[in-house]
């Protein structure tokens, strides 16, 4: 019976085998300098993207995440704002990370109603996009992307090698 389950274990889909990420695999980067986000995908950067950050350096949390919650038209519970309100500042996508080991629902990368805000240190931690960027964002992104926040004058290409996104 041990030696079904060790084979078992061994060649299960949900078996973590190698490192993660995985080249390959969808990765993000949150540059909190540049106040850019870079989606990579199968090793090399597919696009960046213009972010606002928090409006005090350590609020937005830097170092390697996890996404574990995604919605449309997200509920902004401080203020009670139901998704799909012109007033609601997360805007139209909510894409979750375990920072701090909170549930995804407490630092994201969400739309806006503020556009005018991107590229700009003005969040209470989350990574804020424009709405048409999270959405693109949103469709390419599976719950279980690694998320890279860091502060560096480094390129995105320097930064995915060092975290294994992109193959040496």
């Amino acid at each position: 019976m041990s030696i079904i389950l060790s084979i078992v274990l061994v060649i299960s889909p949900i078996w973590p085998i190698g490192e993660n990420p995985l080249v390959g695999d969808p990765y993000l980067i949150v540059n909190k300098n540049s106040h850019e986000l870079a989606y990579i995908l199968e090793g090399e950067v597919k696009q960046v993207y213009s972010v606002a950050t928090g409006k005090v350096d350590n609020q937005t949390p830097e170092g390697e995440h996890t996404v574990i919650v995604k919605a449309v038209n997200p509920y902004y519970r401080k203020k009670d704002i139901q998704g799909g309100d012109k007033n609601n500042p997360l805007g139209t996508r909510w894409i979750g990370f375990d920072a701090k080991d909170t549930d995804g629902r407490i630092y994201g990368v969400h739309g806006t109603n503020n556009p005018d805000s991107i590229g700009n240190e003005v969040t209470m931690g989350c990574v804020r996009m424009k709405n048409e960027d999270v959405e693109i964002l949103f469709e390419e992104v599976p719950i279980g992307t690694k998320i890279y926040i860091v502060s560096s004058d480094e390129s995105f290409e320097e930064l995915g090698k060092k975290q294994g996104a992109i193959a040496n």
